[in-house]
């Protein structure tokens, strides 16, 4: 691994992030109280992905390898993470723009503390029609079998969980925490008790490390009333180590489940879905496969990710942010507030995977935002 590939992730985001001295500035004509905003490729914000930590108790080597993110790696202190109020009031200022789903990501969301009540906070908000938000959480599950109840009551919708394999000792060495399968399982029979749903469960494939665990997934979910999805490796960050020859594509992946289990297309996806959905043709539930890497779907993508400590993000793939914390700390309405974040959408132009797919790209350009710090 270079030495640039193990720059610690606090200096990348010094190097990386708009200057704290210059945040998202609204201005008197950026549109305030007009039709809700579009980007320059006529997209909507519709998504917001909300990053409440950048700790996990995992090191799955495609976020957040142990090599790069070990005992002594400097995580954010608390008192730079954004409160819970300021999340919440910026949920409430994004929905008056058009968002409809909000979505708790980390690092492990559920090792922010006390966590309930900021879903209880954010399940009070509602949409421009009234209605409120579609409000999930994605999680490594390990949590999850103690704070399912208590997340349902605070008002959380639906769960996703992300497990890459049913073999203990594949799992284990990808989670490079010694955490076993049995427990993420555990969790997720009890969120399903608790009726968060529909439960979805990522599998990110990587060729030669756990794409052998491929089928016997999809014979443990199918018919389970839990949807599977499979994700190809990206190459997101600049610490996973990413190689083209690692990706395992989705058709391939689709080919071997149609070998056990006949598969069709689902009809009438919403825009905006990162993943293609497939029916099992005798009715038992469905699978999911998310290709960014060979079929990117840049072109109706409507989701904005706001880290934990208050930087914008317009793209997965970005080298840099867009600081609100300042505004969120000083005497700004939230009229002028939504006029900055207005002009920050309509100034939006990213199709990084498409344009990686017609350049025909196989590696990662240096100093890229980690996933673990913006969510996935």
């Amino acid at each position: 691994m270079s030495e640039s590939t193990l720059v610690p992730l606090q200096r990348l985001r010094e190097q990386l992030r708009t200057p704290r001295t210059s945040p998202i500035l609204p201005t008197a004509d950026s549109g305030a109280g007009a039709a809700e905003p579009l980007d320059r490729l006529g997209r909507p914000l519709r998504d917001l992905r909300i990053s409440v930590t950048d700790r996990c108790n995992f090191r799955c080597s495609y976020c957040m390898p142990r090599d790069v993110f070990g005992s002594d790696h400097p995580f954010l202190p608390q008192s730079q993470l954004l409160s819970f109020e300021e999340i919440t009031r910026t949920a409430r200022i994004f929905m008056g723009l058009g968002v409809r789903k909000l979505r708790l990501t980390g690092g492990e969301p559920l090792l922010r503390r006390h966590l309930e009540k900021l879903i209880t906070d954010l399940s009070g908000l509602r949409t421009l029609d009234g209605t409120p938000p579609d409000l999930t959480l994605t999680t490594n599950g390990s949590l999850l079998a103690r704070k399912a109840q208590a997340l349902k009551d605070a008002g959380l919708n639906r769960i996703t969980v992300s497990l890459d394999a049913l073999d203990d000792t594949v799992f284990k060495r990808m989670n490079d925490a010694d955490f076993p399968v049995a427990d993420v399982l555990e969790g997720i029979q009890a969120a399903q008790a608790v009726g968060l749903g529909p439960i979805k469960v990522n599998m990110v494939v990587q060729r030669g490390v756990n794409d052998e665990q491929i089928l016997p997934m999809a014979r443990y979910f199918r018919g389970t009333g839990v949807e599977l999805r499979f994700i190809e490796f990206m190459d997101v960050g600049n610490t996973n180590a990413w190689k083209m020859d690692q990706v395992l594509p989705s058709s391939q992946v689709r080919q071997r489940i149609q070998g056990e289990f006949p598969l069709k297309p689902v009809a009438g996806q919403l825009q905006g879905e990162t993943a293609e959905r497939w029916a099992y043709a005798d009715g038992l539930g469905s699978v999911g496969f998310i290709s960014s890497v060979t079929q990117a779907f840049c072109g109706d993508c409507n989701r904005l990710r706001l880290s934990t400590d208050g930087q914008l993000f317009t793209c997965l793939f970005a080298s840099r942010g867009h600081d609100l914390r300042p505004l969120l700390r000083a005497e700004h309405s939230d009229a002028d507030i939504a006029s900055g974040l207005r002009l920050l959408w309509a100034q939006r132009e990213d199709q990084y995977s498409q344009r990686r797919a017609a350049q025909g790209t196989t590696t990662t350009p240096v100093q890229r935002i980690e996933m673990s710090y913006i969510g996935g």
